[in-house]
């Protein structure tokens, strides 16, 4: 990409965005179009028509979606597949009548499977039923990734789909009901031992194993992946696949692990109870991630070093 190149970053403000803008910042790119939610609805074709014929971009990340774990899928399906369609389908459309260069959507691990083989490779995308508890979100995410294949294969564009583990990092969500899990333990951690609690509840046995990826090493990956020369981008938008990247740590640990190791960095001492009535959702979810590995790429933030960083984000945004 041209350093001088007009970069569309939809969904700028979220963990995924604001993560996106600050690589592509550090690696020289000034010419970056953003919108907040305020200034611009994605999901409102004629205004996301609009933006494409006014600012004309060279190339598009697209990283608004709405997100959430467990509780808000379950308590918002409608919202969840509606609202991830609407804005997926608008902005993949306007790019390419645009005549965007190269597009990368980013999805989620959730796509595949609920007990797909151990970890998990794209080719095994559609080969079984989806985790009900967010099948809404998945299901939306892979027509974004069926959509990208269809445009490429038709019209001849360069969409990418990168589908990263469960992300954290800085601006992420630490609402208890809404938000994924890792910044959920942190708040949980970081109140039980302000208020002197003992005891920290945690949903589920404990047992599902989790694969978690820093957002700044999201951002690198997917900033790698549009920066690939041509015939290396080129092998990964044949029309023989689906342009399908997974983007993984490499390791997954048990959620009474990771809880154990935010307890650590939180320095909460008491007890954690895992409560076995609510869902523990999919047992396991690894990601594969030989493809981009073998492009160049791996991740650089260890677990404990990344827990950190993301403790620090939170006190800096909920002092006290």
């Amino acid at each position: 990409m041209d350093k001088k190149a007009k970069i569309y970053v939809a969904g700028h403000s979220g963990l995924a965005g604001s993560a996106l803008v600050r690589q592509l910042r550090q690696r020289g790119y000034g010419n970056l179009l953003l919108r907040t939610h305020a200034e611009l609805e994605l999901a409102d074709q004629a205004a996301v028509r609009g933006l494409f014929e006014r600012e004309k971009p060279d190339y598009v990340f697209l990283a608004a979606a709405k997100v959430g774990g467990i509780v808000a899928n379950n308590s918002y399906p409608a919202e969840f597949i509606h609202g991830n369609l609407a804005v997926q389908t608008n902005v993949l459309h306007e790019s390419w009548r645009a005549g965007v260069q190269r597009l990368l959507f980013l999805g989620s691990s959730c796509i595949y499977p609920r007990d797909c083989p151990q970890p998990i490779k794209e080719e095994y995308l559609l080969t079984g039923p989806l985790e009900p508890t967010n099948r809404p979100y998945a299901i939306a995410k892979i027509a974004g990734i069926e959509m990208c294949w269809s445009y490429n294969r038709q019209y001849g564009t360069s969409f990418l789909a990168a589908m990263p583990t469960n992300l954290y990092g800085p601006g992420d969500s630490y609402d208890l009901n809404n938000s994924h899990v890792l910044p959920a333990l942190i708040r949980k951690m970081h109140e039980a031992m302000k208020g002197g609690s003992e005891e920290v509840v945690i949903w589920g046995t404990g047992a599902p194993l989790r694969e978690f990826l820093y957002s700044e090493d999201m951002a690198e990956a997917c900033v790698y992946l549009l920066e690939l020369a041509p015939a290396q981008f080129a092998q990964l938008v044949t029309d023989a696949h689906p342009p399908l990247v997974n983007i993984g740590y490499g390791e997954d640990l048990s959620i009474a692990e990771l809880a154990r190791a935010v307890a650590s960095v939180v320095g909460f001492r008491g007890r954690l109870r895992f409560d076995t009535s609510k869902p523990d959702g999919t047992p396991r979810k690894l990601l594969d991630s030989a493809r981009i590995n073998a492009l160049g790429w791996k991740p650089r933030t260890r677990m404990e070093a990344g827990i950190a960083l993301a403790y620090r984000d939170f006190l800096g945004r909920y002092p006290g």
